[in-house]
């Protein structure tokens, strides 16, 4: 199913490395918090902050780091964040869906507006994309910690659905209610997943390639770099080759 962006892979081979883990850092303090403010500190009574948790000790954020978003998120003067979903066509009509968190609905709306406007795309009404996509459990292990055979065996057995490669990653799909359950069995046999979190799908993916291509990949690494922005999902569909011209 299509629903994640290749752009990262690009931008990552192109450096401004530093900057993207810190961005990281600053994404995944802010789940931290929203999720103890919602759902208090214990990760395990708490599935959204056991996301979270894992998310930064995949990222090898500092413990010190994680428990200060924990104490944040706990604190009197913890920040409001509203969870904002905003969803629009980039070039070429990929679709896009951005996920927010947010103590600015007005700041927020405005960045990503400008993003889309500058970059040849437009923001859509709520579920002008989404209502074509579907919410899953999405756990990532990096291709090194097991073969293709004994991931998917062990996918099937914690209650997965899918079990794919994409990139350099296992990438295990499964339905909402079951993610903590699958991404915890996984824990025990192969450690810490690269993430584990609740992502967007589609089995629609538009094909793109030349200037729509590369506006498109400006427009999700604009709004990948917004503070607000916790996760940007597109289904566009590009060619190896046309990967490879665009990361050289």
């Amino acid at each position: 199913m299509a629903g994640h962006s290749k752009f990262a892979n690009i931008m990552h081979r192109k450096g401004g490395q530093d900057k993207k883990r810190a961005q990281a850092f600053t994404k995944i303090a802010r789940e931290i918090q929203a999720a103890v403010k919602l759902g208090g500190a214990d990760p395990n009574s708490n599935p959204r902050l056991f996301r979270a948790m894992a998310a930064g000790r995949a990222m090898n954020m500092p413990k010190d780091n994680i428990q200060r978003a924990i104490d944040k998120g706990g604190g009197a003067g913890a920040e409001n964040l509203d969870e904002i979903r905003y969803e629009g066509f980039g070039p070429g009509g990929v679709g896009i869906i951005v996920e927010c968190l947010s103590d600015n609905r007005n700041r927020t709306a405005g960045d990503v507006r400008a993003a889309f406007a500058k970059n040849g795309g437009n923001m859509g009404e709520t579920n002008s994309v989404s209502f074509a996509w579907k919410r899953v459990g999405e756990v990532r292990y990096p291709l090194s910690v097991a073969g293709e055979d004994a991931m998917l065996e062990a996918a099937i057995e914690a209650g997965a659905d899918d079990c794919a490669v994409e990139e350099d990653q296992h990438v295990i799909t499964c339905e909402m209610n079951a993610l903590v359950a699958v991404s915890q069995a996984l824990s025990k046999r192969f450690g810490d997943p690269a993430s584990a979190k609740f992502v967007w799908r589609t089995g629609i993916a538009i094909p793109i390639e030349g200037e729509p291509a590369e506006l498109l990949l400006k427009l999700i690494d604009q709004l990948d770099d917004l503070d607000d922005v916790q996760d940007v999902y597109s289904n566009e569909d590009i060619s190896e080759t046309e990967m490879a011209r665009l990361s050289a």
